[in-house]
């Protein structure tokens, strides 16, 4: 008969036994087999050491050559890791403790670059250019072109020398993110196909914020959503070109929806020909010049229920002369603007509420404080197709100017709150001058161009 006590005793000697094996071969194990065993490579197990003052480019880069053969992820511990001109394989997933995980820029080149890559994940890292120079051939402290699929998630960006992060030919996510410091933009995408930038903070940056833009135009299909600019500069000078929260250039089918931009030199959300834009949702302060800009050869343009509080022109839907036309603007509150901008204005002078020009529907907004127009509709003969109904307009300079030039085209304007306005409330101009009395209070407008009725004034 067997003995339990005995067959208990065997058995847990070859559990000590087979313990002190696993030891053994455990111990023999390379890193990578380790991290085969739990899933990701430790840097450490590789050579890599946080917290020393020497520079690990070299293990870095062979870290990275090592997990992208494998096709394994790496984890960061908690920690300094000085690098310089790291060039990304094909296929990196690399994590840290958000926070507490920093690979900062050790000076002469680049820090982050890659040419082609099929995947790229970045998260819980902080990258720290400590505003160091950068070589001419890169564009931003991580540069990233031709990612196939990019993941940026709950990482810091600080103190680069251009632009924080710069992508090109990029599809993917850049989301909870914090980029600041940067001598450029905080995140500048070129040529982009599918890109969403989400839930970011952006600050403190030298010539813009978020810039979405293509060398030609085309559609892009960016989505920029739910982030927070602020603090944005124009440290390289311009009318418009740098001083930007959001700035979309030749990339069309964007959205920009659901942000809180503040205290930009110039605009707070400015598109130059982009096409089939939607401008939604977004809380624009303290804005420098035109808070919310479509401009020159766009063709849709919807612009609606944003808020703008402060800046020296509100919405400006513009630039028929250069082809830009087809226009949404309602539901949107402008108010407290400003005479003075960011350099000498051209006629007729900041301080305009909305301005319009080509087929385009402006309603139901609410305007107050716009010390020169409530609102501008033409300018000269370039003005064709607007609506201009249901909107409020309290305490402007003249309530609504509308163009009166030779070969304007039709305008409508109709069914409009005016109140407070101290130079008319509605007036035709040749250009910057006024060229009739109010038209609110005529019996017709005079002008065949023009219809103007069922206005309330006070």
């Amino acid at each position: 008969m067997l003995n339990r006590r005995t067959l208990l005793t065997g058995t847990a000697g070859f559990a000590v036994m087979g313990l002190a094996l696993g030891k053994a071969a455990t111990a023999s194990l390379t890193g990578i087999e380790k991290a085969s065993m739990r899933g990701s490579i430790n840097a450490i197990d590789l050579g890599v050491q946080p917290g020393t003052s020497d520079d690990q480019s070299k293990a870095f880069a062979k870290l990275l050559r090592d997990a992208n053969s494998r096709d394994m992820p790496i984890f960061l511990p908690p920690g300094t890791y000085v690098v310089s001109n790291l060039s990304l394989p094909g296929r990196v997933r690399l994590s840290g403790v958000p926070g507490a995980t920093r690979i900062v820029y050790g000076g002469d080149g680049h820090l982050f670059m890659t040419e082609q890559a099929d995947h790229i994940e970045l998260s819980g890292l902080v990258f720290d250019g400590s505003n160091r120079t950068m070589g001419d051939y890169t564009q931003g402290l991580l540069d990233l072109r031709r990612i196939a699929h990019l993941a940026i998630d709950n990482c810091q960006i600080t103190g680069s020398g251009k632009n924080g992060l710069a992508l090109e030919h990029a599809a993917g996510r850049v989301e909870r993110s914090d980029i600041s410091g940067a001598a450029d933009a905080g995140i500048y995408s070129v040529e982009a196909g599918g890109l969403s930038i989400t839930g970011n903070t952006v600050s403190d940056c030298a010539n813009g914020g978020i810039l979405v833009h293509r060398w030609q135009a085309a559609e892009d299909g960016t989505m920029v959503t739910g982030n927070r600019v602020q603090r944005i500069q124009a440290r390289s000078g311009g009318t418009g070109q740098n001083g930007n929260g959001i700035n979309a250039f030749r990339a069309g089918n964007v959205v920009i929806s659901g942000n809180i931009v503040s205290d930009c030199a110039f605009s707070a959300i400015r598109a130059n020909s982009a096409s089939n834009l939607q401008i939604s949702g977004n809380t624009c302060s303290r804005s420098g010049e035109t808070a919310v800009y479509s401009e020159f050869s766009f063709e849709g343009a919807i612009i609606s229920n944003n808020i703008v509080d402060g800046a020296a022109n509100g919405i400006s839907i513009v630039n028929f002369n250069e082809g830009g036309r087809m226009g949404v603007c309602s539901g949107n509150i402008v108010r407290n603007l400003s005479t003075s901008g960011p350099y000498p204005a051209d006629l007729p002078g900041f301080g305009v509420g909305i301005g319009v020009e080509a087929d385009t529907t402006v309603s139901n907004n609410v305007i107050e404080n716009a010390p020169l127009y409530g609102m501008q509709i033409g300018w000269g003969p370039y003005l064709r197709n607007v609506v201009a109904t249901g909107n409020i307009i309290r305490k402007a300079g003249t309530g609504i100017v509308v163009s009166v030039v030779e070969g304007a085209g039709t305008a409508i304007i109709s069914d409009n709150v005016i109140d407070g306005a101290l130079n008319g409330a509605i007036v035709g101009q040749r250009w910057a001058e006024p060229a009739t009395g109010d038209l609110a209070s005529s019996n017709g407008s005079g002008y065949a161009h023009l219809t103007v009725e069922r206005n309330h004034v006070s």
